[in-house]
């Protein structure tokens, strides 16, 4: 008698349930600086040899200035200087220029009312900005002049030290459509054989080849 063989039915091995997805927590978040914490940050070791500005609580790394940079910003000095009595007015290079809680662009030179003895904090408005550009025309020309126009610069220059021009930003208006909603209504460009006087002072006469290194 044959033995009959019985074939049982194989079983799929039980599935097993994936483990649970680990929980995603609170998402990460920019950290937005104000201005007190940026120059605090602005002053340790990391930072040093490098060029900060702190831009609606995000501090953006901008490139080291170089010799003709550091030559433009000499003559401006000389040149405001030489027209803005002393007393009256402090001429300031490259010192900080909060505009709000969250804003400071480092320009290269400034004008502002009164003696430095006069200032117990740090100006917060200017009567004229001045930014001596060579790598950075387009930023200095676009999103920091409109910038300046938001803090309520009157009267702000763009030394463009390639094109051997000085770029004039003049008549700040409100405009939604603008980086932080502000835009100069006004913009000329003036060549070495021009002449100009700021808005704060209009009896100066200040040779754009004088501004020029």
């Amino acid at each position: 008698m044959s033995s009959a063989v019985t074939t049982m039915p194989r079983r799929s091995p039980p599935s097993v349930p994936a483990p649970p997805l680990p929980s995603s927590g609170p998402s990460p978040s920019r950290k937005r600086w104000n201005v007190d914490e940026f120059h605090e940050l602005a002053v340790l070791p990391i930072f040093e040899n490098r060029k900060m500005i702190l831009v609606e609580g995000e501090v953006l790394d901008m490139p080291m200035a170089n010799h003709p940079h550091d030559m433009g910003v000499g003559a401006c000095q000389d040149m405001l200087e030489t027209n803005f009595p002393k007393g009256g007015y402090w001429v300031r290079i490259q010192m900080a220029l909060p505009l709000g809680r969250n804003t400071d662009p480092g320009p290269d030179v400034v004008v502002v009312t009164g003696s430095r003895s006069s200032h117990l904090r740090q100006p917060t408005s200017a009567l004229l900005v001045i930014e001596v550009s060579d790598s950075t025309i387009e930023y200095d020309t676009g999103d920091k002049a409109n910038l300046y126009a938001a803090g309520g610069i009157a009267d702000y220059w763009v030394l463009d030290l390639n094109g051997r021009r000085l770029i004039v930003f003049r008549d700040p208006i409100v405009d939604a459509a603008a980086p932080f909603g502000f835009r100069y209504q006004t913009r000329s460009e003036l060549d070495v054989s021009k002449t100009i006087a700021p808005l704060a002072l209009s009896s100066a006469t200040i040779r754009v080849a004088d501004l020029l290194p």
